[in-house]
């Protein structure tokens, strides 16, 4: 062969038609080959889709992957997405006080190291500017549609491609997809609360944030104590006249080490060791507690987990009595669930904003939500002029964000509906049996405790790895094989047995985005994020099944069939 297996690009000189708007490099096609291909192209247009690659979704996945595709070789892709411009969450959400709650050095493409951040924690506007500036610098923009909205995907066995439906009644064709719709899918838009409808008040979300409407002196509630209410909370409390945070669970919030980065410390920083050391030291700490949550001996494991939770939760109190004048305050905000329950946050002014004489924490149940404002289990009504829904979002990892009939495979398997039947599952996170020539970039089972940057990398490594192999082999459709992921999720479910514990026991009743509806935790990968990363570029061939999409009888070469073709 003319390049390694899994290898594509300009190795061996050779281009073989798989798009109408592009080519790409294969090994030299044999007789046989050449003249099936010269046939498709010439009688069979229909077997030769508009794109060999559709990313769909512009947000910190699609980015990556596409970059991934280009370092391969591959230049004919498109990239659709439903908004005007890329970004993913840092696009949809703008609400005040918005940034990452991870150092900058955890959160950037390994391709795309930024020297130039201002803070330890970037703001969300510095963060989204980084990834359309990546987007522009490697020459993306021609590649992206915006405006377009997939609603359904469903394959053509007899082409060997997939046929994208958009939102505008239009279609696309493509060869192989590559779904970048993210983490956090789609806003929690209804809070699930008696009565929400019937508010007659301003309705602010983190994803839908009116700036123009004017907080000052007004009377605010803010639903949720998550990430985004972590960050509005002490964001807005200085202007408003009043502020009530209904909290159903308190989280851990942690200070953070976050400050501006002056210029001599950016020279340090921008450096390129600097970062690598810096990311191989968290990297190494997430490495740690992985390997303790995963191959620890189950008894062993729960019995340092029950130590760290303790330990954590000793600190925490002392914390809190450093920080928050009020002791029942205080006791309200002190989480009594592990401190891997709930994803831990990072805030030097959360907890903080609880002294202030406007800002009330309120930890009685909501009962419902009045047109005048929100009442609660202790029979009070709080009136309010505006009310914050910060409730989270749809999540790759619930089986309720795979709608039924919107993706659709061989023989009419529906993805949806598996999930809803049989659980979240797919080989390597990225590939499910009867969804040939597809791949999911955020798939079930796929956080490593990374920066999610990293963890799509992976991913798109391991798409473009099996997308270059079928080019080499001169084949049409690639799909893993039932067998292989059965094996996998198999393992999966074995490997992560302490991580079962760690929720179901430890922290039974918990609610928590890492435990789905199924009552499983397929946010979570239980592996190391090195071994995932290893596994991308070595998983073996022969757990994918490869074939070529067959030509009738009568539109082969001088009509005699492909047995006529030497």
């Amino acid at each position: 062969m003319g390049a390694a297996p899994g290898r594509c690009g300009a190795a061996t000189g050779v281009l073989l038609r798989l798009g109408r708007s592009g080519t790409r490099a294969s090994p030299r096609p044999s007789r046989h080959h050449r003249a099936l291909q010269n046939n498709r192209d010439a009688k069979r247009t229909d077997v030769i889709p508009q794109h060999t690659v559709a990313v769909i979704g512009a947000g910190p996945a699609g980015i990556g992957a596409a970059v991934r595709l280009k370092q391969a070789g591959i230049d004919d892709f498109v990239i659709v997405e439903r908004a005007d411009e890329p970004g993913g969450s840092w696009r949809d959400n703008d609400y005040p006080g918005i940034g990452v709650d991870v150092p900058h050095f955890t959160y950037q493409y390994s391709f795309a190291r930024n020297s130039n951040w201002s803070r330890i924690f970037p703001k969300g506007e510095e963060v989204k500017a980084y990834h359309c500036r990546v987007a522009e610098e490697h020459g993306l923009y021609p590649h992206l549609r915006f405006g377009v909205e997939i609603v359904k995907e469903e394959w053509d066995d007899a082409t060997g491609y997939w046929r994208l439906h958009t939102a505008a009644g239009e279609e696309m064709t493509a060869r192989y997809i590559l779904s970048a719709v993210g983490a956090f899918i789609n806003p929690k838009d209804d809070p699930g609360i008696p009565g929400f409808d019937t508010f007659a008040g301003k309705i602010l979300r983190p994803t839908e944030w009116d700036h123009d409407y004017d907080l000052t002196g007004k009377r605010v509630g803010i639903i949720g104590t998550g990430a985004s209410s972590v960050q509005i909370t002490p964001a807005i409390a200085p202007e408003v006249g009043s502020l009530a945070v209904f909290q159903r669970t308190p989280v851990w919030c942690w200070p953070k080490p976050d400050f501006a980065i002056g210029p001599v410390l950016r020279t340090v920083l921008g450096r390129g060791a600097t970062q690598s050391l810096l990311s191989g030291i968290a990297l190494g700490l997430v490495e740690a507690l992985t390997r303790l949550l995963v191959y620890t001996p189950p008894a062993i494991a729960n019995r340092a987990t029950a130590l760290m939770d303790s330990g954590a939760r000793a600190v925490y109190r002392g914390y809190l009595r450093t920080v928050v004048r009020d002791r029942d305050a205080r006791r309200a905000l002190t989480p009594r669930y592990g401190l891997l329950g709930k994803r831990p946050t990072l805030s030097n002014t959360f907890v903080q904003a609880f002294n202030r004489d406007n800002v009330e924490l309120v930890d009685s149940a909501i009962e419902e939500i009045t047109a005048n404002g929100v009442r609660t289990a202790d029979g009070r009504e709080r009136e309010l002029d505006a009310l914050v829904v910060a409730v989270g979002y749809e999540l790759f990892s619930d089986p309720e964000s795979y709608r039924i009939g919107t993706v659709v495979g061989v023989d009419g398997f529906d993805l949806g509906e598996f999930y809803n039947t049989h659980r979240l599952q797919a080989y390597e996170s990225v590939a499910v049996h009867g969804l040939p020539n597809r791949w999911i970039l955020v798939g079930p089972y796929s956080w490593t405790g990374t920066g999610w940057h990293f963890m799509v990398e992976s991913s798109a490594r391991h798409a473009v790895r099996a997308i270059c192999e079928a080019s080499l082999r001169g084949c049409d459709v690639v799909e893993v094989t039932a067998e292989a992921q059965q094996r996998y999720h198999a393992k999966i479910q074995h490997q992560g047995r302490n991580i079962q514990h760690y929720f179901q026991v430890r922290n039974k009743g918990l609610r928590t985005y890492y435990v789905n509806s199924q009552g499983d935790m397929p946010y979570i990968r239980p592996t190391t994020a090195l071994q995932s990363r290893r596994a991308a570029s070595s998983y073996p061939f022969s757990d994918y099944s490869w074939r070529t999409v067959p030509l009738p009888v009568d539109e082969s070469p001088s009509g005699v069939g492909l047995e006529g073709v030497r």
